[in-house]
């Protein structure tokens, strides 16, 4: 692979971005994080770069060909930003509180489904949309740090 091609600057029409509620432990950042970046990275099947390979040959899995950003906010941002995403038809994935306290999948999709949207303890969002509409809704969150 050419590296100065490969180096070379790409604006996606898309955007990644992550939303963790600001009073989470750094374990709990964590694991929010990893679970809704696989919702995201299973949303479409263009997201999804090639197989990497290292000077020996050793293949590598694939991963998100573009980047996420990560910010934190208060707990009425999340839902803000929950109900503007459902409106606008955006993909996003959704970690409750109630799923620190499950074991498997299943029970995850049965804690959520109990749970009335505007309800909903959020702890963290991620949201894939076009650059614009992710711009604004993450207007006045920070970057986490």
């Amino acid at each position: 692979m050419d590296i100065d091609a490969a180096a070379s600057p790409v604006r996606f029409d898309t955007k990644v971005a992550v939303l963790l509620r600001d009073d989470l432990l750094s374990w709990q950042e964590l694991n929010v994080t990893a679970f809704l970046m696989s919702g995201i990275a299973t949303s479409a099947p263009d997201l999804v770069g090639e197989p990497y390979l290292d000077g020996d040959d050793n293949e590598y899995l694939s991963m998100l060909r573009q980047p996420i950003l990560v910010f934190t906010a208060e707990a009425n941002k999340l839902a803000e930003v929950r109900r503007k995403a459902v409106e606008r038809d955006l993909s996003i994935a959704l970690y409750t509180h109630d799923l620190f306290a499950t074991g498997h999948d299943a029970a995850n999709r049965a804690a959520v489904a109990a749970v009335p949207a505007d309800e909903l303890d959020l702890v963290g969002l991620a949201l894939r949309g076009p650059r614009n509409v992710v711009d604004r809704m993450t207007k006045g969150v920070t970057m986490h740090h």
